[in-house]
């Protein structure tokens, strides 16, 4: 991905942040972007890892199914910092990253990072569970959090959105593109039916409305209209653009590229 500055990295993950915080997620938005940008220094890699998360035991799940990517690191061993190379999970991405963070999180060892009622308690106790080496960590985590006025992020992941009135009995799912959430989808009957201008214009096309149907490049494709949004399949929008539609069952999201 492209240089970003610092607010242009919160920006681009932002949306992801939050979508995993409407999820359930017991990590604060805030944290989870201070600790990106601190494990990252401001780079989301093609691995999508942005939280420095180990290959370890190396057991597999629905987001991380064994890959892996060797790097440089650096670890506090008695108080002395020392150079090392190390296993990294590589994820397809950043919402595969994401939610293999949160079943970590899951763990036993890491209830006191559940309970933690403010940002500041939660970056004090991702330490305190022995997630990083480095003793700076919370601090450097609060440091970004205050810097950037990360917090405002928080509010926003506790906002719930209704289905669409005609997609009732959807599944919502999440609709990916360049590792990050682009869209929601409404997956029923097999098919799933995304907001055709949301997508479709974030995605470089021209989207109209004939009164009847979506025209996705002037082109009519099959439409629902719900509370004045048009939706359109996901793969007859990806095609119009050249793109694929891939389906993820184990994560349960569709991957566009």
């Amino acid at each position: 991905m492209a240089n970003l500055t610092r607010n242009q990295f919160f920006a681009v993950l932002a949306p992801t942040v939050i979508r995993i915080r409407r999820e359930g997620s017991m990590m604060f938005p805030s944290v989870r972007l201070a600790q990106n940008l601190l494990e990252t220094g401001g780079v989301i890699h093609s691995w999508y890892n942005l939280g420095g998360i180990k290959v370890g035991g190396g057991q597999t799940n629905a987001y991380w199914q064994g890959e892996a990517v060797v790097k440089g690191t650096w670890e506090v061993f008695d108080g002395r910092s020392e150079n090392t190379r190390a296993a990294f999970r590589a994820y397809k991405s950043v919402y595969h990253f994401y939610k293999d963070l949160d079943l970590l999180l899951a763990t036993p060892r890491y209830e006191r990072v559940r309970k933690a009622l403010t940002p500041e308690r939660q970056a004090d106790m991702l330490f305190a569970c022995g997630y990083a080496t480095d003793p700076a960590y919370p601090v450097k985590l609060k440091a970004i959090i205050n810097q950037y006025g990360l917090k405002r992020y928080d509010a926003l992941g506790s906002k719930q959105f209704p289905l669409p009135e005609k997609l009732k009995g959807a599944e919502q799912i999440v609709v990916l593109h360049q590792g990050l959430v682009i869209s929601d989808g409404y997956l029923i009957g097999g098919v799933t039916w995304v907001p055709a201008r949301l997508l479709g214009e974030a995605l470089g096309a021209e989207i109209d409305w004939t009164g009847m149907q979506v025209t996705v490049n002037q082109r009519a494709l099959e439409s629902v209209l719900s509370e004045a949004t048009g939706y359109v399949p996901i793969r007859a929008l990806a095609a119009e653009l050249g793109l694929t539609a891939s389906w993820d069952p184990l994560a349960r999201v569709i991957l566009l590229g």
